[in-house]
């Protein structure tokens, strides 16, 4: 019998439950099923999931966020060769495959720009630690060893080919998966009780943002956004540490009354049930889980063009599209949204029409296609 191939899965903190994780692990615990894969997950960090593989923990002593991360990835490196692939979902060079989840730092770093002072861009410009970062990522895009980069988006995919010259032939564009029997239109049965108890009228247009990084994902933008609308009702679920801040933007825009902050929730399903629309005026986001789950919902999507969910949009079928900042456009898409209120039937059919085909079982055995080609060329 021919032995496994050993494959090494690094993720500085491995969350089993991550979107990336969740994902991958599928594909690869299909094959490590057949016999034909031994998996060992690499971590500085790591939560064991039901996945039948081995972890080894790396955590080297280190100082500061730098330290840390350069410190993960030579330690890491030098355990490359004890197997025949290494899959990294951090920027180490040296790896047969990276995960790009996280999108071309050098991108996010010009989006992020676009909101900070002059002091906050010369500090950042200045920093060690995104040289580090965007030396890391060039190196690991021109290393030899590279041999595919899982990209979840076209936005991601043309960036690495249009600033790091990546051949297309090692670009592989997979989408992200969603369970489209969690996440479906029949969570508008919590709708009546989460209203409830957010003190939110039954018939009123209600909007949810989802998610962490209050300032990258446009927090303020959608705010200011429905302002001009009276009637509509905003409920922001996720954690941040300027939350403050941004309780502050309502009451200053006179909005507080129709904002629910609803902190960070272990389940955000309900929230898709009693939302109308999701609004995720992002300044750079890959792909966000939140909006593949929010189509399976039903939900019509505000979004940025710097979104790779953007790609799946329609405008004014299943959602509009504006920059993140364009406080004005995403005023003008609620309005154009609510001046079609008798159409809502068909934006959430359009909504769930989009997700649809991107199930779990398609992702994982996209990876799995992915990975038994990479296998037979071993």
């Amino acid at each position: 019998m021919t032995a496994p191939i050993k494959l090494a899965i690094v993720r500085q903190k491995y969350n089993p439950h991550g979107g990336a994780e969740r994902f991958v692990a599928r594909a690869l615990d299909a094959l490590a099923g057949r016999g034909a894969l031994d998996v060992t997950l690499l971590a500085r960090q790591w939560q064991q999931g039901n996945s039948d593989w081995h972890s080894e923990t790396i955590n080297p002593r280190y100082s500061g966020r730098l330290g840390r991360d350069r410190g993960f990835a030579r330690a890491a490196q030098k355990r490359f060769g004890d197997f025949d692939l290494v899959q990294s979902h951090e920027r180490i060079p040296g790896a047969t495959i990276f995960r790009a989840g996280d999108g071309v730092h050098a991108v996010w770093l010009e989006q992020l720009s676009r909101v900070q002072g002059l002091s906050a861009r010369l500090i950042r410009f200045l920093s060690p630690y995104h040289s580090y970062v965007c030396q890391a990522e060039a190196q690991m895009f021109a290393h030899p060893a590279l041999k595919t980069v899982i990209c979840n988006s076209k936005l991601v995919r043309d960036e690495i080919a249009d600033r790091f010259a990546v051949p297309d032939h090692k670009l592989e564009l997979i989408y992200n998966g969603v369970d489209t029997d969690l996440f479906h239109p029949d969570l508008v049965r919590h709708r009546a009780a989460m209203r409830d108890a957010w003190q939110v009228p039954q018939d009123a247009p209600l909007l949810a943002y989802v998610g962490s990084g209050f300032a990258r994902k446009g927090v303020a933008t959608a705010l200011a956004a429905i302002v001009p609308h009276p009637g509509v009702y905003l409920v922001i679920a996720g954690d941040d540490k300027h939350a403050k801040r941004y309780r502050k933007q309502a009451d200053d825009l006179g909005i507080a009354d129709r904002v629910r902050f609803l902190g960070g929730l272990n389940d955000v399903k309900p929230v898709y049930g009693a939302a109308d629309a999701l609004i995720l005026p992002t300044l750079y986001d890959p792909f966000p889980n939140v909006c593949v789950e929010a189509f399976a919902s039903g939900l019509p999507v505000f979004t940025s063009p710097m979104c790779g969910a953007a790609e799946w949009i329609t405008e004014g079928e299943n959602g509009w599209i504006n920059d993140a900042l364009d406080i004005d456009g995403y005023g003008s898409a609620i309005g154009a949204w609510l001046a079609r209120r008798a159409d809502w039937p068909d934006l959430r059919a359009a909504a769930r029409n989009t997700a649809e085909p991107h199930t779990l079982a398609r992702m994982a055995g996209e990876l799995e296609a992915l990975y038994a080609r990479l296998l037979a060329d071993t």
